[in-house]
């Protein structure tokens, strides 16, 4: 646990940004700015990250590239189309805690999940079933219902939605362990979104892997709330897949490409099952065009199509932003600047508002949910007319992010005073 002394002050909040390492790099960015030519107080990014504004030009780059070389910029453009993903893998194994080989940027989000699920998800005898949180997030409940209709069984028998206690929000990591001790001869995949949507909490990875293997079923995570904001370490934590976009966190647009990760364990697999398309070929004869398929020997195997240029520009340009930052450096401020918010909401008393969001840092990433006692959206509206980016979701809460990379201590003291007003 992190023990901070905060002062609920604008001249506290200035004192530790003058003290942060990482306050430049808020100029990196794009802040949204408002009529008055002010920026609005942004607590967005875990829904949509800003824009670096070395994008423009990393796109301009392209774009010249293409006017001026046609095709043969896949081999002659000052960032060679043919090979662009491999640009972008040091870096994004760096963010996620992989080995090179097991991470590749590819499609979106849910289009990876589906793939990894075709691989992972390979429903045999009694062992059918796919656990999921109850409140996971909408399209990984959607995807795991579509693979069970796929293999012709019925969700309403090979879905388990794993619910809170009576009267909590969040899961407990012991009633985790116990459904999967209890069902886990039944169950072929464990799958949950790292790091809640809705609560901002966190799952330890490594023990829900270790849970789940010993029971024999295969376990993924839906990262997209936690890459570029947790220290992930997919590698160490064995699980046999993972997924995320990158236009939270990592900022690579509106849509912007995901990623995905499969343990190295499984890359030289020769009988592993997955969609298949000209991109994952051995690379050396991949334009011979009437060869067998001939994997290549990591996850770039699950590539399916050439990358789209313009989309992968966008995270590439954010993850160089990560490479020079680190993410050790990024999750130390994560957890101070979030914490100062949680001293300051919980500051206005219980009565007024709750936080949903696990209190501990090591269980929740830079999202706090904000419960707003006996109000409505009203309250919400009021916090947007003041000036503040932020989100809401029904019945009662409020959703803030502060982002390491651009966020401010008094962007934090700002929004408490706004909320404390508008309610």
């Amino acid at each position: 646990m992190h023990n901070f002394d905060f002062e609920a002050s604008a001249s506290f909040a200035r004192s530790l940004d003058a003290a942060d390492i990482l306050r430049s790099y808020r100029d990196r960015f794009y802040l949204p700015m408002k009529e008055d030519g002010s920026p609005f107080i942004y607590l967005c990014g875990n829904s949509l990250g800003l824009q670096p504004r070395q994008t423009k030009s990393a796109i301009e780059q392209e774009l010249e590239d293409w006017k001026n070389l046609g095709v043969e910029g896949h081999l002659h453009a000052k960032n060679p189309w043919l090979p662009y993903h491999e640009f972008l893998t040091n870096a994004m194994a760096k963010v996620v805690g992989a080995k090179p080989e097991e991470v590749v940027v590819m499609n979106t989000l849910t289009a990876n999940l589906h793939f990894m699920m075709v691989s992972f998800y390979r429903p045999e005898g009694k062992r059918k079933k796919i656990l999921i949180e109850s409140d996971a997030f909408p399209s990984d409940k959607y995807a795991a219902e579509s693979q069970i209709k796929m293999h012709g069984l019925n969700p309403k028998e090979c879905l388990i939605e794993l619910k809170p206690r009576e009267g909590e929000v969040c899961l407990r990591m012991e009633d985790i362990q116990q459904c999967i001790e209890e069902q886990g001869e039944e169950i072929a995949l464990i799958l949950f979104g790292n790091t809640n949507y809705y609560t901002g909490q966190y799952f330890d990875t490594h023990k829900i892997t270790t849970w789940g293997h010993a029971k024999g079923c295969k376990v993924g995570f839906d990262c997209a709330h936690a890459v570029g904001n947790m220290d992930l370490q997919l590698h160490d934590s064995g699980c046999d897949f993972a997924v995320w976009c990158n236009y939270k966190y990592l900022n690579a647009g509106p849509g912007g490409m995901g990623g995905a990760f499969v343990h190295e364990r499984h890359l030289a697999n020769p009988d592993i099952i997955r969609c298949e398309g000209w991109w994952g070929h051995n690379k050396e004869t991949r334009f011979q065009m009437r060869d067998p398929f001939d994997p290549i020997p990591t996850v770039e195997a699950w590539q399916l199509s050439n990358p789209p240029i313009f989309a992968m520009v966008c995270v590439w340009a954010s993850l160089k932003i990560f490479e020079e930052v680190g993410m050790k450096n990024l999750r130390e401020k994560a957890i101070r600047l979030t914490s100062y918010l949680e001293f300051l909401v919980n500051s206005m008393g219980e009565d007024v508002v709750r936080i949903v969001t696990p209190s501990d840092p090591m269980q929740r990433g830079s999202q706090l949910s904000i419960q707003v006692i006996n109000a409505d959206r009203t309250v919400y509206d009021r916090v947007t007319e003041a000036g503040v980016i932020a989100d809401w979701r029904e019945p009662d809460v409020i959703r803030v992010a502060p982002t390491a990379l651009y966020n401010s201590y008094e962007d934090v003291y700002r929004f408490y005073e706004i909320l404390r007003e508008s309610i």
